[in-house]
């Protein structure tokens, strides 16, 4: 089973169809081709920085004379971003205000959509029968006017 992180948008509505399930793990296609993956994600600044830095890479390799070992630095920004990536996703959503609903453990995508659906639909119902803890403001005492000394003090007994 695997873990998905669930992301709410901002200004939540009560549709379940906005949300974002991450799943937490390894990514391979972000492994394989990294500046492709975090372009497809929407997350164009990292996908030019990894491009940018697997190019740097490969140049200074070519300039050492390193051979395969130039290529192999390179796989550092793979594996990076095929270890990182989902982080890196979370990350992106919670920059453009999404918010963390908890995580999800299922199978499959579709069977994750389906049990946060049934457990928000529990957390509902729970708020919803949650008795009030603090009382109105307007059920409170009115404050009395007068000199208080000690702790008991009753306003017009001396």
């Amino acid at each position: 089973m695997a873990a998905y992180v669930v992301m709410e948008p901002p200004g939540r509505s009560e549709k379940v169809d906005t949300t974002a399930f991450v799943r937490d793990g390894f990514t391979w296609l972000g492994f394989l081709v990294p500046p492709l993956w975090l372009a497809w994600n929407r997350l164009w600044v990292e996908a030019g920085i990894a491009f940018l830095v697997m190019g740097a890479l490969s140049m200074l390799g070519q300039k050492l004379s390193l051979g395969v070992a130039g290529s192999l630095l390179s796989l550092l920004v793979s594996l990076y971003v095929g270890l990182e990536g989902q982080g890196l996703r979370i990350a992106a959503l919670r920059r453009r205000g999404w918010h963390e609903w908890g995580v999800v453990q299922a199978g499959r995508l579709d069977d994750a959509d389906t049990r946060y659906a049934l457990e928000a639909e529990d957390q509902a119902e729970e708020a919803a029968e949650a008795p009030r803890m603090v009382p109105d403001a307007g059920l409170a005492r009115p404050a009395q006017p007068g000199m208080a000394l000690g702790l008991n003090h009753v306003p017009g007994r001396r």
